[in-house]
């Protein structure tokens, strides 16, 4: 489809990227403080804006992992320029975009709302399973084998999130991990890695992901260790749904589910170790 007369895709300014925050707090997906501008350092080009003139109309991410693997999330369009095709004719010219600046056959993934999930799968993407959200007060514990992870233990970070995450994304991950305000903790037994999470400060309280652990047991050891820096403030942990574990625990401290959304694929799903994804990374980036 195209766009009417007046109405253009270009690449976002950094002002584009404090907007599209700001849209997608409104829409109720609570996007952490610096989850945007984190992802902007790294690929600004993966920051689509629709604009009438020069006001900012709509917009959304398609974000590339070295071509290997892409992304798409925050499909927004401001809310008087809804109903006029303006969004089918964005998310195709997305969809499009970010499949060229891909290898032959890699797959793209997004989350996408309940009510949206028909449009998707028109346009060639098929539902794997639910992430659901859920929101309480958190609950912080000190452990042992629980500790804060720095810079220097990046190579151990990604060389336990790549086959969990099973994308390339270290450049990604070492922005992501230090974003200002934010909390990252591992757990290790006999010196080797075998869980860690991060928190990131949201417009309210704190949202979790990655948390990744080999066990459940270690999950809730990396979860409230993360947790006990923000302590009875409002947490946020997103858990796939065939993660039953993951559901027991967040059950179990009290969380109420409050979102969902649904993992969809254009192409292959990836073959993730959900029993070992006890938060998803971002339901905008993957």
């Amino acid at each position: 489809m195209e766009l009417p007369e007046g109405y253009v895709i270009e690449p976002m300014t950094a002002a584009d990227v404090d907007v599209l925050r700001g849209w997608a707090a409104s829409e109720g997906w609570t996007p952490g403080l610096s989850d945007l501008r984190s992802v902007w350092d790294l690929a600004p080009e993966s920051f689509v804006a629709l604009r009438k003139g020069d006001a900012l109309v709509g917009g959304g991410s398609i974000l590339s992992y070295e071509g290997a693997f892409g992304f798409m999330g925050l499909f927004i369009l401001r809310a008087d320029e809804r109903g006029k095709g303006l969004g089918t004719a964005l998310w195709y010219w997305r969809r499009d975009t970010l499949r060229s600046r891909l290898k032959p056959g890699a797959s793209i993934a997004m989350d996408g709302v309940f009510e949206m999930v028909p449009f998707y799968q028109r346009g060639g993407f098929e539902p794997a399973y639910q992430v659901l959200r859920y929101q309480g007060t958190a609950q912080g514990s000190d452990t042992k084998d629980v500790s804060a992870l720095t810079q220097a233990d990046f190579e151990d970070i990604d060389a336990y999130d790549r086959p969990i995450a099973q994308v390339p994304r270290a450049a990604f991950l070492r922005r992501w991990l230090t974003q200002p305000g934010g909390f990252a903790v591992g757990c290790r037994q006999n010196g080797a890695l075998v869980g860690y999470g991060a928190a990131r400060p949201c417009d309210t309280g704190f949202k979790i992901g990655p948390l990744f652990a080999d066990s459940p047991e270690i999950a809730a050891k990396v979860g409230q260790g993360l947790m006990r820096n923000f302590e009875e403030q409002q947490v946020q942990i997103d858990v796939p749904e065939p993660n039953a574990a993951g559901i027991a625990w967040v059950t179990d401290l009290g969380l109420e589910k409050v979102f969902g959304c649904t993992r969809l694929y254009l192409g292959p799903a990836l073959d993730l170790p959900l029993s070992q994804i006890f938060s998803v990374t971002s339901l905008e980036f993957g």
